[in-house]
Order: structure tokens, then C-alpha cells, then sequence
């Protein structure tokens, strides 16, 4: 990678800080960060599309394979979504998955992105159709005067972590995809191991400089020929008359 890394991320994750704080370390390593609200975030690491990306998985299943390396970094809390004025407004705690064993739940699986997503089935649940189990983070994502929500128990919680595509044969990690995990998982601005960072920053201004200073000498040269092009066509001019002007008379005096 030469411009920087292809970061994305899945609804409810908030990078901006860990963004931040590259961009303040690595001003000429930019970031490309985008957020992805399609089912299959993964796979945009092997079409290319990304270099790391945050993906969202029931806790205690990560997706990690030999191909994907996986690192958790943090558990979710579940809420249930429910029309305003609706009884879970009364708990003053998380409200146990038995106590609602007679509502009905809506299934997010129902409404894909090309449907409206997540943002359709919260219209459904301000509607009063059926009540609605997302993420706390997604929740409020997408919060609306007409749902409330409160702290689900009872159901396994999600995990959000961090993905990238793990090197072939006897490839190593890429430095800045090592740098950037490190600046997620907290790592300090003098850890030794941003020297690869640091070095590849180095050379890529060394590049830039060469470029200027290519430009600005074919630059240079240019004005020169065409400053010597226009000596030579002021020089091959001929002064005289002016073109169309009749001879003078050259008849004797009387």
C-alpha cells in the first residue's frame, strides 16, 4: 500500500478517534474509511475492496479462519426497541427476554439493505407491528422520537472486532495494517514498532520531493526554449516598410 490503508466499517462502530489519531501520527499515510451497512462486510477484504475492516459477530464466535485474522475488541449491550408508550418504558432495568415471551419480534434478516435495512424495520416498530432486538450502538444509530428502547437480558451479546486478510506463504503483515491494529488497540505514539511507519513516510517524501523538483525542472526548461524560440523569431525579422505600402518616386528634381 502506497496511499494509505482501506478502512470500513459496520453501522454502530465509531472509528473517528482511532482515525484521528492515525491522521495526527501518519499525516502522509491518509485514511480511506467508509461505513458499510451490507451483510457481508468481510467480504470486501478478499474483493479487495478494504484492507481492514470492523465486523460485528455473536459473542464467543468470532470469525476468524486461516485465511482472516480476527482480534475482538469489545462486547455490545442488546436492547429491545419497542413503539413509544409501550411497557418496557416502565423497567427501570434490563428487561428479562421471559417477561416478553407473548410480543412479537421482528426479524432484521427481513429487511436487507435493498429494503431499507435497519432504518425500514425501525419505521415497523414505530408502527407497533412487533418489536425490534438490535445492538445499543445501532439503536441509537438510528433513533426516532416514535421508538424507545431499553437494556435487553437473556440473549447472547455481540462483539465487535477488527479483520484483515492474513498473509499468503510467506508473506508478512502489512506494516501499516500492524500500525493501524496497534493504534485501535491502544498502542503508544514511541512504540519501537512504528519505525516501519516512520521509514516507509520517509521514503514516500523522498519520492514527492524528487517529483517537485522533476516539475519544476522541466518546468524551468520549458520557459527556456520558449524564451529562446522567441529571441530567434524577433532576430529572422526583416524591418522595412510596412506590407502593402507603394514605392516611393524616384523621378528627377526640376
Amino acid at each position: 500500500m502506497v496511499n494509505g490503508l482501506k478502512i470500513a466499517y459496520v453501522p454502530g462502530v465509531t472509528p473517528g478517534k482511532w482515525l484521528t489519531r492515525w491522521n495526527e501520527r501518519y499525516p502522509q499515510s491518509p485514511l480511506q474509511a467508509l461505513r458499510y451497512d451490507g451483510e457481508t462486510i468481510l467480504a470486501r477484504l478478499n474483493a479487495g475492496h478494504s484492507d481492514v475492516v470492523f465486523v460485528r459477530f455473536a459473542t464467543g464466535s468470532s470469525p476468524k479462519t486461516s485465511e482472516i485474522h480476527v482480534i475482538p475488541l469489545y462486547d455490545e449491550s442488546l436492547v429491545v426497541c419497542a413503539a413509544k408508550d409501550h411497557e418496557i418504558e416502565l423497567y427501570d432495568g434490563p428487561v428479562p427476554l421471559e417477561d416478553l415471551s407473548e410480543e412479537n419480534f421482528l426479524d432484521l434478516a427481513d429487511y436487507p439493505e435493498s429494503s431499507g435495512g435497519t432504518a425500514m424495520a425501525m419505521e415497523v416498530c414505530a408502527s407497533g407491528a412487533g418489536l425490534l432486538v438490535l445492538p445499543l450502538a445501532v439503536a441509537r444509530l438510528h433513533h426516532r422520537k416514535d421508538v424507545v428502547h431499553q437494556e435487553l437480558s437473556g440473549l447472547p451479546t455481540t462483539s465487535i472486532g477488527i479483520a484483515w486478510l492474513a498473509p499468503v506463504g510467506d508473506e508478512e503483515d502489512d506494516p501499516l495494517i500492524e500500525e493501524f491494529i496497534g493504534v485501535v488497540r491502544g498502542r503508544k505514539e514511541n512504540s519501537s514498532r512504528q519505525a516501519s511507519v516512520a521509514q516507509r513516510q520517509q521514503e514516500q517524501a523522498v519520492i514527492a520531493r524528487k517529483q517537485r523538483q522533476t516539475s519544476a525542472g522541466e518546468a524551468a526548461k520549458a520557459a527556456k526554449t520558449a524564451k529562446s524560440k522567441k529571441k530567434s523569431a524577433a532576430r529572422g525579422a526583416k524591418p522595412g516598410a510596412k506590407r502593402g505600402a507603394k514605392p516611393a518616386s524616384r523621378g528627377r528634381k526640376n
